[in-house]
């Protein structure tokens, strides 16, 4: 449905996207995921057609973004980190105006505007000024105008950015409801937001895309290793009791809690657990540590684990 093969972006002379390649199946749900100044944005405006590449190409269920523009802007529907609203419209008469400027069949317009506001749950202010709603509204009525022409592709640039929590998770509700009819790529530096609703995750760093896989599996770089956090009731320092076990990596911490990394060897694991309790040092809690998708953007962006 959407590929991308070595697409280079350069201002002058800083490279903002660097060879970026990716493919996406139809139903996909991948978010897009980096630190600010990583190259999305510029990724998605690329796909898009809101800005040529300086190399590279897109395509769009076959069409060239750029040889191909308006047959590629039929299949998407985009929305930017600042939802392009106009705060002194009415809601349906902006969906209706967008409807058309999608070149949708008129006899359809009003169904694919229904549709919108139905899946958006818009009803309840389709007749009021833009201008008037909370940001969370906006929001709705932003994603509402990149669904008004039954894309097969949605991209939604920081959707949540700025929204209080219960607007966020409603946006993010809203997300879940859509899988399965379109194609979503959620551009994002939120971590949560990709583990709440996206089956993949293409991590980009410096304009380069540094991971790509399933949710689960890119939990799992670091196989070969595991962690174990430790609470204690008193404030020791743990580098002395455990020094003499062979297949540590680390032990951080300070005060009461700690992170001791090892191996994974089974041995080693009870080793730990049994020099701590014969340490007889108040240990109160003691349990693994899955690598989540936080540790793993922190390893392959900044190069560093997440804090204990």
């Amino acid at each position: 449905m959407v590929e991308v093969k070595d697409l280079c972006k350069n201002y002058g002379p800083v490279c903002a996207i660097d060879r970026v390649s990716f493919s996406l199946k139809k139903g996909d749900v991948v978010g897009f995921l980096g630190p600010n100044g990583a190259g999305k944005s510029t990724t998605m405006k690329i796909i898009t057609g809101f800005m040529a590449p300086t190399s590279g190409e897109a395509k769009v269920d076959g069409f060239d973004v750029f040889e191909y523009p308006i047959e590629v802007k039929k299949r998407i529907g985009y929305l930017p980190e600042t939802p392009p609203v106009y705060t002194d419209m009415f809601v349906r008469d902006y969906l209706e105006y967008v409807a058309q400027l999608k070149k949708v069949e008129s006899s359809k317009i009003k169904s694919f505007v229904d549709s919108a506001i139905e899946k958006t749950h818009l009803q309840s202010v389709s007749n009021r000024l833009i201008g008037v709603l909370s940001k969370g509204f906006r929001q709705r009525v932003g994603i509402a105008q990149a669904l008004v022409s039954h894309p097969e592709v949605l991209i939604l640039d920081e959707p949540t950015v700025g929204l209080d929590p219960k607007q966020v998770s409603e946006i993010r509700d809203l997300i879940k409801q859509l899988k399965g009819e379109h194609t979503i790529i959620l551009s994002t530096h939120i971590l949560s937001e990709v583990q709440a609703v996206c089956d993949r995750a293409i991590i980009i760093n410096k304009g380069r895309i540094v991971a790509e896989d399933s949710i689960a599996n890119l939990s799992q770089l670091e196989k070969g290793s595991a962690s174990l956090k430790v609470r204690l009731r008193t404030e020791v320092n743990l580098n002395s009791f455990l020094s003499s076990i062979h297949g540590l990596i680390s032990v951080q911490g300070q005060g009461l809690d700690w992170e001791i990394k090892f191996n994974g060897d089974n041995q080693v694991h009870d080793a730990i657990l049994s020099q701590l309790v014969q340490s007889k040092i108040g240990l109160v809690e003691f349990f693994p540590k899955k690598m989540d998708l936080e540790d793993v953007f922190l390893k392959l962006t900044y190069g560093q684990e997440a804090s204990v």
